[in-house]
């Protein structure tokens, strides 16, 4: 049978970090294929979900969080964030409630310099619908309390005047049906670029690297999570279970250390989360083993950049 699909196109999706552009596009795919944290730099990878209407396919990508690089591997994180906006065919700004505009400018004055359609999702508007302002963060880093609704919507078409704007909640889906609806009315007429069958274009190995990921983002504080890289050494798809064995790379000693905990409690705990998230994911039974490894210069090292993915 002949396939309908005749309009498609890339939608991307930039914005600072912490403003919810991993939770948004889980919610436009309807499955979890970012990682979900309240840290910053969660999302390191590029990462496209795809979804099928019956004559319309859009290819999300989320990146990382905009950010002025420190080393090699947030550069290559700022990479993955310059590319999405070069290859795009719509762009999504995710901003949010607390956010000042001035952060990061020179990313938003860009966007008044594309070609392409621009939405910008002002995020996190179930706190001033509540009236509850459940974060933590913006009263620690004397962050001012959100302005209106009204006067977001106003501010943000003063700086993006070409853009639409749109107020939302990606974590209770208040209006992301208004967005998917009018990102398939903007999209250009053109075939699909993938399969109807494929969802997203990572391999099974990096959902299991994310996923471990973020159990060491959630059981770890300060560096620790930063220094952190997880490698899939071997993926063995059995009939019955999957057989993983994962390699935690760190760059100092001590932090092996604080990963492993006492008697191998912290490990032991962070391996049996992301057993259970991988089983639910995979929908299959999952043997992981994990090991811990210093690698000083991981951050920095171009090669093992590449190994990990970040550069091509």
């Amino acid at each position: 049978m002949e396939d309908k699909i005749n309009k498609s196109g890339f939608v991307n999706i930039i914005g600072n970090p912490n403003v919810g552009k991993s939770t948004l596009m889980n919610a436009l795919v309807g499955e979890k294929l970012s990682i979900v944290t309240s840290k910053a730099q969660t999302t390191r990878h590029r990462i496209m979900g795809i979804v099928n209407g019956e004559d319309y396919q859009i290819v999300f990508s989320d990146t990382p969080g905009i950010l002025k690089p420190s080393y090699e591997l947030q550069e290559a994180m700022m990479n993955f964030v310059d590319t999405a906006i070069g290859d795009a065919d719509i762009i999504i700004y995710v901003t949010d409630v607390y956010e000042s505009s001035q952060k990061n400018k020179e990313y938003v004055d860009k966007l008044n310099l594309l070609s392409c359609p621009v939405i910008v999702v002002i995020n996190k508007i179930d706190k001033l619908l509540t009236g509850k302002d459940n974060n933590p963060s913006a009263a620690e880093s004397g962050e001012k309390k959100p302005q209106t609704i009204d006067a977001l919507v106003e501010k943000w078409h003063t700086l993006v005047p070409k853009a639409e704007i749109l107020p939302m909640s990606a974590l209770n889906k208040i209006n992301t049906d208004l967005l998917l609806n009018k990102i398939v009315s903007i999209l250009p007429e053109q075939h699909a670029w993938y399969d109807r069958d494929v969802f997203t274009d990572k391999n099974l190995r990096f959902f299991a690297s994310e996923i471990l990921r973020e159990k060491i983002l959630e059981n770890y504080s300060k560096e620790i999570p930063y220094c952190a890289e997880v490698v899939i050494e071997n993926f063995i798809e059995e009939e019955e279970l999957y057989s993983i064995e994962a390699v935690i790379n760190v760059v100092r000693e001590s932090q092996k250390g604080i990963i492993i905990g006492k008697k191998g409690a912290a490990l032991k705990r962070v391996g049996t989360q992301a057993r259970k998230d991988m089983e639910k994911f995979f929908e299959k039974k999952v043997f992981l083993k994990i090991f811990v490894k210093v690698d000083p210069s991981w951050r920095e090292n171009k090669k093992e950049l590449k190994r990990f993915g970040y550069i091509v």
